[in-house]
């Protein structure tokens, strides 16, 4: 849905375990069924028109969605977004139009924030960044949030979830606490004044601080306001399935909830 054909796999298993795909397909495979998925306040959309999925219209898909048919059924997992939307016209560098934004996803969610996740990485063509995959790699886990914003603003997004993780106690006393945020970029350049450096730190903060489970917006929000595919207007997607499989031949099957955000 989104222009980058990069896709990152975090999977991440035991009773929680989350894959991500970007370029953007985010995979997640959490949690045993012990939970229900949680609720939250109505969704602002930002759009007077009710968005229609393609189940909706009738359009047939594989397997039994969750109840909200979105990342957010892996119980624990919440979404936050910022959506910068300004300005028309004929593009001025560093004025606008601006049409971009900050996705986040917090795996555990905010009760838990700390705690990391195993995790793996895989990338289809390498045409894509996405920060912190090196330490993914070598130690197999996923600590603090996945944030996605445009190309330019990977490097401001990096530093502000350091400082966010800082200032919700990640930090310890000893002075040596680390680091390696995991940040993914979609081009939409095509849209939006990307060189004008749009995303501050605070529209960081602003999505981790926003992030809730239950169900979230879809379409031109957050990382995806700006996205294009194949000369359609692109933007933020996500599912759910749910599947049951058996640990071994005379053992019952357990139930688990995997969710994609695309």
């Amino acid at each position: 849905m989104l222009t980058r054909s990069t896709s990152l796999l975090l999977l991440l298993l035991a009773r929680h375990a989350v894959a991500l795909c970007v370029g953007w397909l985010l995979l997640l495979l959490l949690d045993v069924d012990a939970r229900e998925p949680q609720t939250s306040p109505p969704v602002r959309s930002t759009s007077e028109r009710e968005i229609v999925r393609a189940r909706d219209v009738g359009v047939p898909f594989d397997g039994r969605p969750g109840p909200l048919n979105a990342i957010t059924d892996v119980a624990g997992v919440e979404v936050g977004y910022t959506t910068i939307i300004r300005g028309e016209g004929k593009l001025v560098v560093g004025k606008g139009p601006v049409r971009t934004g900050v996705t986040a996803i917090i795996p555990r969610g905010h009760d838990s924030l700390n705690d990391p996740v195993y995790a793996a990485a895989f990338s289809f063509n390498g045409n894509g960044e996405m920060t912190g995959t090196h330490w993914i790699e070598e130690s197999g886990f996923l600590e603090g949030p996945i944030v996605i914003t445009n190309t330019h603003s990977v490097g401001v997004a990096r530093d502000a979830v350091i400082a966010w993780r800082i200032k919700h106690g990640a930090a310890d006393a000893s002075g040596y606490w680390w680091s390696l945020p995991l940040v993914a970029e979609t081009w939409d350049g095509w849209l939006n004044d990307t060189n004008g450096f749009h995303v501050k730190p605070e529209d960081v903060f602003h999505a981790l601080d926003s992030a809730h489970g239950g169900a979230i917006e879809e379409g031109s929000v957050g990382g995806g306001t700006g996205m294009i595919c194949y000369e359609f207007k692109g933007g933020n997607g996500t599912a759910s399935r749910k599947i049951d499989i058996k640990a071994g031949k005379d053992k019952p099957a357990q139930s688990f909830t995997v969710g994609v955000f695309v």
